[in-house]
């Protein structure tokens, strides 16, 4: 049999000069998108080989891959982990080495790059863990982005869903009771301040004294968690009332509130509040449960979704967990409402965030004009 019957393709030239791979078993036709015939016949060629030596193909493909890249054809996705490690600070970067070394990521830790297929991913995510997927998609993201993936290995919308275990808020009297049991006083004071404020743990345990306005009864930090980001976030701004006041005047007057717990890693901060939790028979509650009772504690007075959005973050999932779903609230009256702000709609000017009295059925707040 000659080598032109064991091609699978042919070319055909229109009359308007444009050449089309034509398959010969098929019929079916595809432009080339060229007319000149050197060009044609290149591409002609790549075509057959592709249908005939898949595995020649591969290795002509490394050899071109390695004139743009040396490493293109040969960089695993351990280095792929490695580079974005290289590239965190502090926490961040804590939090990246942890998660690199999922068990999950041994299936394609020294996989080529340039040679994975969806399959591979589809391994290291079969156990439905959450994290896995979450750190894989920014780790494929970030090849991407680098340019070390020619295409996605799957695509955007064809990516397996995370399944989140769900989140619920402590209530008031789980609070009570973890927040009455606990003798040690710098701990206790910590877990009031996350119930008045519902900032993230780490963020509350490293507040020092000179966070704290008096004057004008605020506390003022960055977050931790987009430290990253840099100049153009906005530290948090809270506006605290009495009982918040108190619990300040408790802590020292200079330097760190919280002098032990800044120095406890997250995980064990939240280890010491699960036995806490065990010891007292409460269930399905972290330290980040207290910011979703503030969510709902918000919500329930009418406490505005863009005000609480600026206290816990524009895309806290403790906010769309209380305001979109879960919490349940009684709607005031629009009416009673107008008549309060009616009475001094340019209370507090120089504020954006108002003192709220979470035992006021209508919580006056507003926004500064």
């Amino acid at each position: 049999m000659s080598e032109a019957m064991k091609q699978a393709f042919g070319l055909v030239r229109r009359p308007w000069g444009v050449f089309y791979l034509k398959n010969k078993i098929t019929g079916e036709q595809k432009s080339l998108k060229t007319s000149d015939r050197h060009e044609a016949q290149r591409l002609l060629q790549a075509h057959n080989e592709s249908e005939s030596q898949p595995h020649f193909n591969l290795s002509l493909a490394r050899v071109y891959l390695n004139g743009a890249d040396p490493k293109l054809g040969t960089r695993t996705w351990q280095e792929v982990m490695e580079n974005i490690v290289a590239k965190k600070t502090e926490e961040t970067r804590r939090r990246w080495e942890v998660a690199i070394k999922d068990r999950n990521f041994d299936c394609i830790r020294n996989l080529p790059v340039a040679e994975t297929r969806p399959e591979h991913f589809d391994r290291a995510v079969a156990d439905g863990k959450v994290s896995t997927n979450v750190y894989l998609r920014r780790i494929h993201n970030h090849a991407l982005g680098m340019e070390w993936l020619l295409k996605s290995v799957i695509p955007r919308l064809q990516w397996p869903r995370p399944v989140f275990k769900a989140k619920r808020a402590i209530t008031a009297e789980e609070h009570a009771a973890i927040a009455g049991r606990e003798l040690n006083a710098e701990r206790r004071d910590f877990y009031e301040l996350l119930w008045h404020t519902g900032a993230a743990q780490s963020d509350a345990a490293c507040l020092v004294a000179e966070d704290v306005d008096w004057n004008q009864r605020t506390i003022c930090y960055s977050r931790k968690k987009l430290k990253s980001r840099g100049a153009t976030v906005k530290p948090a701004l809270i506006r605290f009332g009495e009982d918040v006041a108190v619990l300040l005047n408790r802590r020292p007057p200079t330097g760190p509130l919280f002098p032990y717990l800044r120095t406890v890693r997250p995980g064990d901060r939240a280890t010491e509040f699960k036995q806490r939790c065990d010891g007292l028979g409460i269930r399905g509650v972290s330290l980040h449960s207290y910011r979703y009772a503030w969510a709902e504690r918000a919500l329930k007075c009418g406490y505005p979704e863009r005000i609480a959005q600026q206290a816990l973050g524009h895309n806290s999932k403790a906010v769309h967990h209380a305001y979109a779903k879960h919490a349940e609230v009684t709607v005031p009256s629009l009416d009673d409402w107008e008549k309060e702000w009616s009475k001094n709609p340019h209370r507090n000017a120089q504020s954006k965030l108002l003192p709220v009295d979470f035992r006021s059925p209508l919580a006056a707040v507003a926004e500064s004009h």
